[in-house]
Formats: C-alpha cells, sequence, structure tokens
C-alpha cells in the first residue's frame, strides 16, 4: 500500500497539475494514518494541504475538505485527539460549500471515519 501510494503520488508529481500533487500527498497521508504509522502521515498531510491551499490548476470544492480531513486522520494516528477534532471540524464546515452530493458524501464518510 505505501508504496502503490508513493508511485502515484510521485507520477502526479511529475506530469499532473497542483491538485493532483495535492491529491497524491493526500493518498499517501492516508495510508500512513490507516497504518498508524503518524510522522510520516502528519507530514504528507500537512504537505496536502499545502499544496491545496496554494491552489492552482484542477481543485475543486471537495479538495480543501479532504486536505483537511487528511489532517484530522494524521493527528488521530499521532495520538492527539484534541488536534485531530479540530481539523475535523474545519472539514465539516467546509464541506457544507461542497456542491455535489456524491463528493460531500464521500469527503463526509471520511470525517466520519474519525468516530467524532
Amino acid at each position: 500500500m505505501i508504496h502503490a501510494a508513493h508511485v502515484s503520488c510521485y507520477v502526479w508529481s511529475k506530469v499532473g497539475s497542483p491538485a493532483n500533487v495535492a491529491r497524491g500527498e493526500w493518498q499517501c497521508a492516508r495510508v500512513y494514518a490507516t497504518l498508524g504509522h503518524a510522522e510520516p502521515a502528519l507530514w504528507h498531510a500537512r504537505r496536502c494541504l499545502e499544496v491545496t491551499e496554494a491552489g492552482g490548476d484542477g481543485f475543486e470544492d471537495w479538495d480543501l475538505p479532504g486536505a483537511q480531513q487528511a489532517m484530522a486522520h494524521a493527528h488521530l494516528a499521532a495520538g492527539d485527539p484534541e488536534e485531530a477534532t479540530s481539523w475535523a471540524a474545519l472539514a465539516r464546515e467546509n464541506l457544507a460549500r461542497v456542491q455535489d452530493p456524491e463528493d460531500r458524501e464521500l469527503i463526509g464518510s471520511q470525517i466520519a471515519e474519525l468516530g467524532f
């Protein structure tokens, strides 16, 4: 899983838009968080958020709450539920701006996985 996420992230960093780069970082963050590897999860989640906030080509309205929920998952993996809760709240707040119901449902379900 880790290798596949890194390969995807690398390829998109070479041929993709800024949005593709952010999504590759998101994927790495989620894999590491899922596996309980807090330090790389936080690194990739921060990078995802940084690229997303910088903006550029290809971003959609769901990218920001997606990056924020990656931060929440990474902080939960790091054993910091308070910080994770803060990021989850930001993600929920920005989720309200997502126009497509399917996108909203997908990101919402990822936030709900946090359990708070």
